[in-house]
């Protein structure tokens, strides 16, 4: 009994320090709490008991529907019904190839949404994949190497450079330690780390004796307590929120499902009204009658409307392929062509995640320093004007300092790709190197190292010891300003340092939102082979500052520039420091002079952030919950929202967002698996295309909808006109599935790869809550539907007034109709725009290929006997044709003239 209650005053211990803000307390505090020994650690007996308190290190399954019941739930959908009504209508009227057509349409539907549906349900899993799969850890006072699994709070985990971080710490013991959270903060340079406690309310990216699971450690060694293992991490947190986020619909399926149950509706009440017309009050036979009204329901369904659908999503998604977007999500391809609004992370997105040396500040000049990342490209520049850097005083000195008081390298592989191994911020200055001219090959034989004084935070410097092989040493000093210049005595060129010039430099560069470096040097004793920390006095010539930022990539800028022109707001939202923040956002073209911190949003409530959202381009400090919160702002606001990132803490706003977008190179599982989208390069740019691409979908959606629904309309119209009428059926239901499904269909699919109207980013994005049939729309495919309606009925009657048979009158009515779609396909290629010009021929091929099919196939309905049998269709002479032809080209030119009527109105789109 004495037993049970010790585990359970341990356990409820155990969940009483969860919460706590171990930042804030000092080392001793917490291994008193955690009873855990800073020297020997844990015991075997304790740790397996603490084991079965805690449970595993890992975040567990989330719970998910049967394969069975998902596939089952693809079919709950209003469309997916009117599909299955219109295939059990046609097999009532025996067409059994027609029905299997339709259902193999639902089936392949239902397929793709299950496939795609499992792939998303993978994003909590590659979040689990962040996790350490093995930790060293001290117990009974020895070093241990463990299944990460097994850590529990209070061990004593030892981290050395390279490290993927496995729990929760606070940091007891550090040398050197620098850690990359950029996948957790958004911090683009690593993280030193320090033992000592912090404020309280630290910021996750300040708590700077912390180290959270699924970071890694970039330099240096540490020992640190598990504070939180497994779903009490900061990663099992954002696990867990990506696992709450419900996925949205996207616009796309949002207007369709709503297109879906209104036509529906209209269909079955058209239906019955005409069944009862027809049956009580023209008193025709209800055999007749209901095969009348199963046509008319034929006639109307648009059933090859998701087959279209699917193709035009899917060939955008192979031309987004091409220009290095993977769409994960058919529907997305459409989505970012209606995006309102951008959210973007910084590091990594719109910047190179490559740390850049692009200011350098000598005791008489400050140069700018061109080119990005860490290939050696680039030039030195004053006041706009390239420069040769040799003829500033100190400059080869500076870059000799930058080149061998470093420990990192950049290397250069066939691909011509420039990589780094090291520091990013080293691999800045060994980069600066190479530009002007120096490289470790040469330089380091001539100035070989003889001993270095390591970076340690509490130092803020590093120092290298190296000689000339003349009997010359020299000691290179780097590292923070205010500490080198304390160490100072002159500046280049021998006269007494300025430390107001150069603390207003250091000024300028930070306020640039740049890390800034002091680089200095001295002559060291012949006869002395080695240096102490006690040796570094004031001493040093200061050679100069260098500025380093990890710059926006440049087509990046000019990406925003297009989507701001696109009538689409690129709004940054960073886990950087917001000085940097802004920095980068006035170099990218947005609204800099006001940045919103994650305190500030955190003292925020929801009326006030829907303000600020609005308002602010540039978010800094941002955590996962801001970043939803964020995001929720502008979506209640009536904002279609698309959210660009790569780190895992990127991964709830991914999946949250109404379209996410992730990087496909430097980008985490995580964040991959949470998205609708991945860029395969990594470049803000190519969203950019992928919106252009978007607009270029919806609108050859809308082309090919507006193409087969007056097709339709067009065919229901005849046979209920002519039921009210008390008139023969101009044509049969057999004849009205061989338009449907041969050529309403493939006439609308050719629209699929109609290429962008002109002028397709200078429009604004369609707003989220448009219907898919617009008032425009609506009354263009009326009016076509009157016009086509009237042109048969015109050709009909003729026939059988000149004396035609029944079966020629209908088969010059089927021949009308597909004539009407023919002409009318040259029509809609363009919304508003005229049709007489030479893209219309030949911007797209398809059209073309098509048509010559359709002909053929409808001479092969005229005049074959086969088709005679089936459809009892028979041959036409050349007066029909002329008829024909004659009503079709009216059409056409009655289309072109509303279009010409929309133009003077100043109607672009419809």
């Amino acid at each position: 009994m004495e037993n049970d209650a010790a585990k359970h005053d341990e356990k409820s211990t155990g969940k009483s320090l969860h919460g706590l803000a171990w930042h804030a307390l000092p080392p001793d505090e917490i291994a008193a709490l955690w009873k855990t020994s800073k020297q020997s650690g844990l015991t075997a007996q304790e740790a397996a008991q603490r084991l079965s308190d805690f449970g595993e290190n890992c975040l567990p399954e989330p719970v998910r529907r049967a394969a069975w019941l998902r596939f089952l739930l693809q079919f709950h959908n209003p469309l997916i019904y009117v599909l299955l009504l219109a295939g059990s209508v046609t097999l009532a009227l025996g067409g059994l190839v027609d029905a299997l057509v339709i259902l193999g349409v639902v089936v392949i539907n239902a397929v793709i949404g299950f496939v795609q549906e499992g792939k998303a349900e993978r994003a909590l899993d590659a979040v689990r994949g962040m996790l350490a799969a093995r930790a060293a850890v001290v117990r009974d006072g020895e070093r241990q190497h463990i299944d990460a699994a097994q850590l529990v709070p209070g061990d004593l985990v030892l981290l050395e450079s390279g490290d993927k971080i496995p729990a929760d710490l606070r940091l007891i013991h550090t040398r050197n330690l620098q850690v990359i959270e950029s996948a957790l903060t958004g911090e683009s340079a690593p993280v030193e780390k320090e033992s000592a406690a912090v404020s309280q309310q630290a910021n996750l990216a300040d708590r700077t004796n912390m180290c959270y699971s699924g970071t890694l450690v970039s330099y240096g060694q540490a020992q640190g307590i598990v504070v939180a293992t497994g779903v009490l991490t900061e990663i099992g947190r954002i696990g867990a929120m990506v696992s709450d986020v419900k996925s949205l619909v996207t616009p796309l399926t949002r207007r369709l499902d709503q297109f879906a149950r209104q036509i529906t509706a209209f269909i079955l009440g058209v239906a019955t009204v005409t069944l009862l017309y027809g049956y009580y009050i023209a008193q025709l036979p209800l055999f007749d009658l209901f095969l009348a009204v199963v046509g008319l329901a034929v006639a109307a369904i648009p059933e090859g409307m998701p087959a279209i659908v699917t193709i035009v999503l899917a060939i955008g998604t192979r031309v987004m392929a091409r220009k290095k977007t993977i769409v994960r999500r058919l529907p997305a391809v459409e989505t970012l062509g209606s995006v309102s609004v951008i959210c973007t992370d910084k590091t990594g997105t719109l910047t190179r995640n490559e740390m850049t040396a692009v200011r350098l500040v000598f005791a008489g000049c400050e140069i700018t320093v061109s080119g990005a990342g860490y290939a050696p490209d680039g030039g030195f520049h004053i006041n706009g004007v390239s420069i040769d850097p040799a003829a500033i005083a100190g400059f080869e000195d500076l870059a000799r300092c930058a080149l061998l008081c470093n420990d990192a390298r950049i290397h250069h592989d066939f691909a011509d790709n420039w990589t780094l191994t090291g520091d990013p911020t080293e691999g800045a200055l060994m980069t600066l190197a190479h530009k002007a001219g120096m490289e470790p090959s040469g330089a380091a034989p001539q100035w070989p190292r003889v001993d270095a004084i390591p970076f340690e935070s509490e130092r803020q410097y590093m120092v290298t010891l190296n000689h000339d092989h003349g009997g010359r040493h020299l000691l290179f000093l780097k590292g923070a300003p205010e500490r080198v210049f304390s160490l100072c005595k002159t500046q280049s060129g021998g006269t007494a340092i300025d430390r107001d010039y150069w603390e207003a430099a250091v000024t300028r560069a930070a306020q640039a939102g740049e890390r800034v470096l002091a680089l200095a040097q001295a002559q060291w004793l012949e006869n002395r082979q080695d240096i102490e920390v006690s040796d570094i006095a004031p001493r040093f010539e200061l050679l100069g500052l260098v500025g380093i930022i990890d710059p926006p990539r440049e087509e990046a800028i000019a990406a925003v520039a297009e989507c701001h022109s696109a009538g689409v707001r690129v709004k940054m939202v960073t886990g950087d420091h917001a000085i940097t923040a802004a920095a980068i956002g006035s170099q990218l073209g947005l609204v800099s002079g006001r940045t919103l911190t994650g305190d500030a949003i955190e003292n925020l409530d929801d009326s006030a952030l829907r303000e600020h959202a609005l308002t602010t381009d540039i978010f800094a400090r941002a955590t996962p919950e801001h970043k939803l919160r964020l995001i929720t702002a502008l979506q209640s606001q009536g904002h279609l929202v698309a959210m660009t990132g790569d780190g895992v803490n990127d991964a709830p706003a991914l999946k949250a967002a109404d379209i996410g977008v992730a990087m496909g190179q430097k980008g985490t599982d995580a964040a991959r698996e949470a998205s609708d989208l991945v860029l395969t390069d990594d470049n803000f740019a190519t969203i950019a295309s992928a919106i252009r691409e978007g607009r270029v979908v919806y609108d050859n959606i809308k082309k090919s909808l507006m193409h087969m629904l007056p097709t339709n309309g067009g065919e229901a119209g005849v046979i209920l006109l002519a039921i009210f009428a008390g008139l023969p059926l101009p044509v049969t239901a057999g004849q009205i599935l061989w338009v449907n499904t041969v050529t309403s269909v493939t006439l609308a699919l050719a629209l699929a790869f109609e290429p962008a109207e002109r002028g397709v980013m200078t429009l604004a994005p369609r707003p989220p809550g448009e219907p898919l049939i617009t008032q425009a729309l609506g009354l263009r495919i009326l009016f076509v539907i009157v016009l086509m309606v009237a042109a048969t009925f015109a050709i009909f009657n003729w026939e059988l007034q000149r004396g035609s048979s029944l079966e020629t009158a209908r088969t010059a009515a089927v021949n009308m109709i597909v004539v009407c779609e023919l002409f009318y396909l040259f029509n809609v290629r363009h919304f508003t725009a005229h049709a007489f010009r030479l893209e219309t021929l030949r911007g797209n091929p398809v059209v073309l290929l098509v048509s010559g099919i359709l002909i053929v196939l409808q001479l092969a309905f005229t005049y074959t006997a086969p088709m005679h049998h089936l459809f009892k269709s028979v041959a036409l002479d050349i007066h029909s044709w002329a008829a024909i032809l004659s009503l079709g080209l009216l059409l056409f030119l009655c289309v072109e003239a509303e279009k010409t009527f929309l133009r003077i109105a100043r109607i672009d789109r419809l």
